[in-house]
């Protein structure tokens, strides 16, 4: 081989000697963790007589046993129907209230437009277990400062911690905590808008709201779409919250989300591969229909560019 070819080979091999650091960790850290998993979804453990002794456990094939049990559990779906309930209730409010902020924030009249937006956006910065914690003390009536104040006014005091106020206890947390993320996707967006197209707006008598809903909306319906995209994967996987407010009530059981299912057969009950089989059908769950909805939104913007 000749120092030229030598030379065109480095460099040809220069790329994929940058992208062996990054293939190797999605190798280790994500690839092979998700096959031992889906691996494990296929087998289960038996058990010969009373269990005891060397050789009365052991690892043997059960095939799709454990996807039929996981997918005839009344627990698994009754968690996935209260997560399909969280998250019509989270979803629209968040996204709707990030897209409210984001075009107040790009007003020409909003002052202190810096310091507003890093009050919106803080939320997120706090963790979601600390925060589930902090919401869970003033959800609680003997501790919390509005159930005092609502005691001294004489006014009725619910337990947003038991029943249906469940919902909205919880769907408050995650809206506290990520509508300032997605405010600063769409308020970014919002920002690389050229300023000729808002002048030609103007010049044709535009008002504020009506340059808000047919040229604003309309050109950060990208970042709605990715923002969308972000927070069905959130609601379907939904943990910290409920976790940490199990505590604090009776409402709340050990299976109220899938995954909080997942965990507790896994870690509760020492059956890995039955909590294996229902994260593999919780994962592809999320992929159908996130690729659904991908596929979907891009139809659109094909039908909308093809006009």
């Amino acid at each position: 081989m000749t120092s030229t070819s030598r030379k065109a080979y480095g460099v040809k091999g220069a790329p994929y000697a940058f992208l062996l650091p990054a293939t190797v960790l999605f190798l280790l850290f994500f690839a092979l963790p998700i096959g031992y998993a889906v691996w494990l979804s296929f087998r289960r453990v038996k058990v010969s007589g009373l269990g005891l002794g060397s050789g009365a456990r052991k690892e043997v094939w059960a095939g799709l046993e454990n996807y039929t049990d996981a997918l005839t559990d009344d627990e698994l779906v009754a968690g996935a129907l209260r997560v399909l309930g969280y998250g019509c209730i989270v979803v629209p409010v968040m996204l709707g209230l990030a897209l409210l902020f984001a075009l107040m924030l790009d007003s020409e009249k909003v002052r202190l437009a810096p310091v507003t937006r890093l009050a919106i956006f803080l939320p997120y910065a706090v963790p979601g277990v600390v925060a589930a914690l902090l919401w869970g003390f003033l959800y609680l009536p003997d501790v919390s400062p509005f159930y005092f104040v609502l005691e001294k006014l004489g006014l009725p005091q619910p337990d947003l911690l038991d029943g249906g106020p469940l919902y909205l206890a919880l769907s408050n947390i995650a809206v506290w905590g990520g509508t300032g993320f997605n405010m600063i996707v769409i308020y970014t967006s919002l920002q690389a808008i050229p300023a000729e197209v808002y002048e030609a707006a103007r010049l044709d008598g535009a008002t504020p709201l009506q340059t808000a809903l047919r040229i604003k909306i309309p050109m950060v319906a990208p970042s709605l779409v990715l923002t969308f995209f972000f927070s069905i994967i959130a609601t379907l996987q939904v943990f910290n919250e409920p976790t940490t407010l199990k505590p604090l009530t009776n409402s709340v059981s050990t299976a109220w989300s899938p995954l909080m299912k997942v965990y507790q057969d896994a870690f509760g009950k020492g059956d890995i591969h039955a909590a294996a089989a229902q994260a593999t059908i919780i994962a592809l769950a999320t992929l159908l229909l996130s690729f659904g909805f991908l596929r979907a939104a891009n139809r659109r913007n094909k039908q909308e560019a093809s006009r």
